[in-house]
């Protein structure tokens, strides 16, 4: 099993989620998160944000379903601006054990 972290844009969220819903992952953790990535902030007139309002959405899949659920991901978090910074990252990473605390059952 992985685990799929993806750091978006929050106008983008209602729309992945739906898609992933659709597409049978309607689990779903969702974080609001402050970040930045590698423009270091952004200047808006004489203001510079350093930290700018994101949100995680961090999910547990199969192996074979990951490349499934990052091309949604991809798909609705793009703004499709050419050149523009801010539309997130995904991170995979493995998961070694999942237990349901209910049932005390391991999921593996």
């Amino acid at each position: 099993m992985l685990m799929v972290r993806a750091i978006v844009r929050p106008q983008k969220v209602t729309q992945i989620l739906s898609e992933l819903c659709d597409a049978g992952f309607p689990a779903v953790t969702k974080l609001d998160v402050m970040g930045r990535g590698k423009q270091r902030g952004v200047k808006v007139g004489d203001v510079f944000y350093d930290e700018i309002p994101k949100e995680m959405l961090l999910m547990v899949v199969k192996d074979v379903d990951k490349d499934d659920v990052v091309k949604i991901i991809m798909k609705n978090a793009k703004t499709g601006q050419r050149g523009a910074f801010g539309d997130g990252k995904i991170f995979i990473s493995p998961v070694e054990e999942v237990y349901t605390i209910s049932s005390g059952t391991n999921e593996m």
